[in-house]
Protein backbone atom coordinates (compact mmCIF):
# COMPACT_ATOMS: atom_id res chain seq x y z
CA UNK A 1 0.00 0.00 0.00
CA UNK A 2 2.22 2.65 1.01
CA UNK A 3 4.56 1.62 -2.70
CA UNK A 4 1.18 3.09 -4.12
CA UNK A 5 0.78 5.70 -2.08
CA UNK A 6 4.16 6.71 -3.26
CA UNK A 7 3.30 6.42 -6.81
CA UNK A 8 0.34 8.23 -7.01
CA UNK A 9 2.03 11.06 -5.12
CA UNK A 10 5.43 11.09 -7.34
CA UNK A 11 2.42 11.18 -10.01
CA UNK A 12 0.88 14.38 -8.51
CA UNK A 13 4.37 16.19 -8.25
CA UNK A 14 5.10 15.35 -11.29
CA UNK A 15 1.72 17.05 -13.69
CA UNK A 16 2.00 19.59 -11.05
CA UNK A 17 5.89 20.24 -12.24
CA UNK A 18 4.70 19.56 -15.83
CA UNK A 19 1.93 21.92 -15.72
CA UNK A 20 4.49 25.07 -14.26
CA UNK A 21 6.71 24.51 -17.36
CA UNK A 22 4.23 24.79 -19.85
CA UNK A 23 2.77 28.18 -18.24
CA UNK A 24 6.37 28.73 -17.56
CA UNK A 25 7.10 28.59 -21.21
CA UNK A 26 3.62 30.21 -22.14
CA UNK A 27 4.85 33.59 -20.56
CA UNK A 28 8.54 33.46 -22.36
CA UNK A 29 7.18 33.17 -25.31
CA UNK A 30 4.52 35.89 -25.24
CA UNK A 31 7.23 38.12 -23.77
CA UNK A 32 10.27 36.52 -26.37
CA UNK A 33 11.13 39.41 -28.85
CA UNK A 34 12.00 36.67 -31.37
CA UNK A 35 8.65 34.80 -31.28
CA UNK A 36 6.73 38.18 -31.63
CA UNK A 37 4.97 37.84 -35.79
CA UNK A 38 6.33 39.96 -38.20
CA UNK A 39 2.69 41.80 -38.30
CA UNK A 40 3.15 42.85 -34.52
CA UNK A 41 6.95 44.30 -34.98
CA UNK A 42 5.74 46.09 -37.91
CA UNK A 43 2.34 47.11 -35.64
CA UNK A 44 4.75 49.85 -34.50
CA UNK A 45 5.60 51.56 -37.79
CA UNK A 46 1.64 51.68 -38.57
CA UNK A 47 -1.24 53.52 -37.63
CA UNK A 48 -4.41 52.69 -39.12
CA UNK A 49 -6.85 56.01 -38.85
CA UNK A 50 -10.91 55.74 -38.44
CA UNK A 51 -10.87 56.06 -41.97
CA UNK A 52 -9.10 55.97 -44.83
CA UNK A 53 -6.79 59.01 -44.76
CA UNK A 54 -7.06 59.88 -48.50
CA UNK A 55 -10.26 59.07 -49.19
CA UNK A 56 -11.62 59.32 -46.08
CA UNK A 57 -11.95 63.31 -45.16
CA UNK A 58 -12.73 66.01 -47.28
CA UNK A 59 -10.21 68.44 -48.41
CA UNK A 60 -11.91 71.53 -46.50
CA UNK A 61 -14.24 71.57 -43.56
CA UNK A 62 -16.68 73.89 -43.11
CA UNK A 63 -15.20 77.02 -42.71
CA UNK A 64 -13.09 76.82 -45.58
CA UNK A 65 -9.95 76.16 -43.66
CA UNK A 66 -7.56 73.00 -45.35
CA UNK A 67 -7.81 69.40 -43.76
CA UNK A 68 -4.29 67.82 -43.53
CA UNK A 69 -3.20 64.72 -41.66
CA UNK A 70 -0.34 65.17 -40.01
CA UNK A 71 2.80 62.77 -41.23
CA UNK A 72 5.48 63.67 -39.89
CA UNK A 73 5.27 66.51 -36.69
CA UNK A 74 7.98 69.38 -36.56
CA UNK A 75 11.46 68.56 -35.58
CA UNK A 76 11.03 64.57 -36.24
CA UNK A 77 13.51 62.74 -38.66
CA UNK A 78 11.34 59.70 -39.33
CA UNK A 79 9.92 59.54 -42.93
CA UNK A 80 6.26 58.82 -42.50
CA UNK A 81 3.87 58.80 -45.51
CA UNK A 82 -0.03 57.95 -45.47
CA UNK A 83 0.08 54.37 -47.96
CA UNK A 84 -2.41 55.33 -50.80
CA UNK A 85 -3.31 51.68 -51.23
CA UNK A 86 -4.00 50.88 -47.70
CA UNK A 87 -4.94 54.53 -46.23
CA UNK A 88 -2.83 53.49 -43.58
CA UNK A 89 0.16 55.75 -42.56
CA UNK A 90 4.05 54.31 -42.33
CA UNK A 91 6.88 54.19 -41.71
CA UNK A 92 8.59 54.23 -45.09
CA UNK A 93 11.06 51.65 -46.12
CA UNK A 94 14.12 51.89 -48.68
CA UNK A 95 16.08 49.06 -49.40
CA UNK A 96 14.36 47.18 -46.58
CA UNK A 97 15.29 49.78 -44.07
CA UNK A 98 13.52 52.03 -42.19
CA UNK A 99 13.77 55.51 -43.40
CA UNK A 100 15.32 58.49 -41.66
CA UNK A 101 16.23 62.06 -42.88
CA UNK A 102 19.80 62.63 -42.56
CA UNK A 103 19.79 66.05 -41.69
CA UNK A 104 17.78 68.50 -39.17
CA UNK A 105 14.35 67.27 -38.41
CA UNK A 106 11.80 68.74 -40.29
CA UNK A 107 11.09 72.56 -39.72
CA UNK A 108 7.27 72.30 -39.24
CA UNK A 109 4.54 70.00 -38.89
CA UNK A 110 4.79 67.87 -42.24
CA UNK A 111 1.56 66.29 -43.81
CA UNK A 112 -0.82 66.09 -46.95
CA UNK A 113 -4.24 67.09 -48.17
CA UNK A 114 -6.84 64.16 -48.19
CA UNK A 115 -8.63 63.93 -51.42
CA UNK A 116 -6.70 65.80 -53.13
CA UNK A 117 -3.80 64.43 -56.56
CA UNK A 118 -1.47 66.37 -58.55
CA UNK A 119 -1.29 63.99 -61.96
CA UNK A 120 1.79 62.52 -63.39
CA UNK A 121 0.51 64.13 -66.72
CA UNK A 122 0.19 67.42 -65.67
CA UNK A 123 3.54 67.66 -64.35
CA UNK A 124 3.04 66.76 -60.62
CA UNK A 125 4.12 63.23 -58.51
CA UNK A 126 1.07 61.46 -58.39
CA UNK A 127 0.42 61.99 -54.62
CA UNK A 128 -1.63 64.42 -52.53
CA UNK A 129 -0.52 67.65 -52.17
CA UNK A 130 2.27 68.38 -49.03
CA UNK A 131 1.72 70.94 -46.35
CA UNK A 132 3.99 72.26 -43.73
CA UNK A 133 2.59 73.46 -40.54
CA UNK A 134 4.54 76.40 -38.77
CA UNK A 135 4.50 75.72 -35.63
CA UNK A 136 5.09 73.33 -32.28
CA UNK A 137 4.65 69.47 -32.92
CA UNK A 138 1.08 67.89 -33.54
CA UNK A 139 0.38 64.29 -33.22
CA UNK A 140 1.18 62.21 -35.97
CA UNK A 141 -1.61 60.75 -37.91
CA UNK A 142 -4.05 63.74 -36.20
CA UNK A 143 -6.47 65.61 -38.59
CA UNK A 144 -6.36 69.29 -37.98
CA UNK A 145 -8.03 72.44 -40.00
CA UNK A 146 -5.10 74.78 -41.18
CA UNK A 147 -5.41 77.96 -42.88
CA UNK A 148 -3.33 78.33 -45.93
CA UNK A 149 -0.78 81.59 -46.87
CA UNK A 150 1.75 80.27 -49.00
CA UNK A 151 3.38 78.07 -50.95
CA UNK A 152 7.18 76.91 -51.42
CA UNK A 153 7.68 75.72 -55.54
CA UNK A 154 10.33 73.12 -56.16
CA UNK A 155 11.37 70.35 -58.43
CA UNK A 156 12.08 67.05 -57.10
CA UNK A 157 14.02 65.19 -59.61
CA UNK A 158 11.90 67.05 -62.13
CA UNK A 159 8.62 66.72 -60.67
CA UNK A 160 6.69 69.46 -59.48
CA UNK A 161 6.85 69.21 -55.37
CA UNK A 162 5.30 72.07 -54.40
CA UNK A 163 4.90 72.56 -50.49
CA UNK A 164 1.99 74.46 -49.16
CA UNK A 165 2.86 77.00 -46.13
CA UNK A 166 -0.24 76.36 -43.51
CA UNK A 167 -0.54 77.91 -39.91
CA UNK A 168 -2.87 75.83 -37.33
CA UNK A 169 -5.44 78.13 -34.93
CA UNK A 170 -3.62 78.29 -31.26
CA UNK A 171 0.26 78.82 -32.51
CA UNK A 172 1.26 81.97 -32.61
CA UNK A 173 1.76 82.22 -36.51
CA UNK A 174 -2.25 82.04 -36.77
CA UNK A 175 -3.03 85.35 -37.04
CA UNK A 176 -0.95 85.67 -40.14
CA UNK A 177 -2.80 85.46 -43.59
CA UNK A 178 0.10 85.36 -46.28
CA UNK A 179 3.09 85.10 -46.71
CA UNK A 180 4.07 88.95 -46.92
CA UNK A 181 2.79 89.04 -42.96
CA UNK A 182 5.39 86.22 -42.30
CA UNK A 183 8.39 87.97 -43.62
CA UNK A 184 7.37 90.59 -41.72
CA UNK A 185 6.58 89.53 -38.21
CA UNK A 186 9.23 86.67 -38.01
CA UNK A 187 11.74 87.34 -40.00
CA UNK A 188 14.03 84.22 -41.32
CA UNK A 189 11.30 81.48 -41.39
CA UNK A 190 11.05 81.06 -45.29
CA UNK A 191 14.69 81.66 -45.23
CA UNK A 192 14.98 78.27 -42.85
CA UNK A 193 12.81 76.84 -44.76
CA UNK A 194 13.73 77.00 -48.15
CA UNK A 195 17.31 76.23 -46.54
CA UNK A 196 16.14 72.80 -45.47
CA UNK A 197 14.06 71.47 -48.33
CA UNK A 198 17.07 72.64 -50.30
CA UNK A 199 19.52 70.36 -48.34
CA UNK A 200 17.87 67.62 -46.61
CA UNK A 201 18.42 65.30 -49.78
CA UNK A 202 21.84 66.09 -49.83
CA UNK A 203 23.28 66.64 -53.71
CA UNK A 204 21.31 68.19 -56.32
CA UNK A 205 18.13 66.77 -56.19
CA UNK A 206 15.88 69.07 -55.46
CA UNK A 207 15.42 72.55 -57.59
CA UNK A 208 14.38 75.49 -55.73
CA UNK A 209 12.03 77.93 -57.75
CA UNK A 210 10.87 80.22 -54.84
CA UNK A 211 7.98 81.05 -52.83
CA UNK A 212 4.40 82.26 -54.33
CA UNK A 213 2.16 83.88 -52.05
CA UNK A 214 -1.57 82.71 -50.87
CA UNK A 215 -3.42 83.15 -54.41
CA UNK A 216 -1.00 80.98 -56.00
CA UNK A 217 -1.15 78.57 -53.53
CA UNK A 218 -4.81 78.42 -53.31
CA UNK A 219 -4.69 77.91 -57.53
CA UNK A 220 -2.44 74.66 -56.79
CA UNK A 221 -4.91 73.78 -53.96
CA UNK A 222 -7.93 74.01 -55.90
CA UNK A 223 -6.19 72.05 -58.57
CA UNK A 224 -5.36 69.14 -56.23
CA UNK A 225 -9.10 68.92 -55.50
CA UNK A 226 -10.02 68.96 -59.21
CA UNK A 227 -7.51 66.15 -59.93
CA UNK A 228 -8.59 64.05 -56.76
CA UNK A 229 -12.12 63.96 -58.33
CA UNK A 230 -11.46 63.87 -62.27
CA UNK A 231 -8.62 60.69 -61.02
Amino acid sequence: MSHMKNAVYFLIITLFTLSSCRENNSETAEKDPENETTSEKEAEYRITGERHFIDGYPPLNQDSLMHVIVEIPTGSIEKWEVEKKSGHLALEKRGGELRRVDYLGYPGNYGMVPQTLLKVEDGGDGDPLDVLILGEPLERGSLVAVKLIGVLKLLDRNEQDDKLIAVVEGSPFFELNDLDELNFEFKGVTSIIETWFNSYKGGNKIEIIGFENKNKAEEILNAGINGYKNK
